[in-house]
């Protein structure tokens, strides 16, 4: 009985110190200005709002939709956190980077 409650007692504590790196710091997300055309894209109800320029078409976050909504193929610049995550085929192969936008806050609108 003493040696389970010992090897319990060491896999909770082995576990919590594996988890102390994970609730350190959060990973840091580059603030980004970015200027361009807002674009409805997709088919209902599988819709997303895109904000294009020249350099890339940034998704933005569910969340943020509403913000930007109203203001389809006018162009605005916005700053917001710029989250970049590479999409991956079932094969492995690389299907791209996703640029998202989230917590932006609208600058102008023209």
């Amino acid at each position: 009985m003493k040696n389970k409650r010992m090897f319990f007692s060491g896999l909770l504590l082995f576990c919590i110190i594996m988890a102390l790196p994970a609730l350190g710091d959060k990973e840091k997300v580059p603030l980004v200005k970015v200027t361009g055309v807002v674009e409805l894209v997709g088919n209902e109800p599988f819709t997303d709002l895109l904000i294009t320029n020249s350099e890339h078409s940034y998704y933005i976050a569910s969340d943020e939709k509403g913000k930007l909504y109203n203001l389809q193929h006018r162009t605005v610049t916005v700053k917001g956190e710029h989250i970049a995550r590479e999409g991956r085929f079932a094969n492995g192969r690389s299907a791209g980077i996703r640029h998202t936008l989230k917590n932006i806050k609208i600058i102008s609108i023209k």
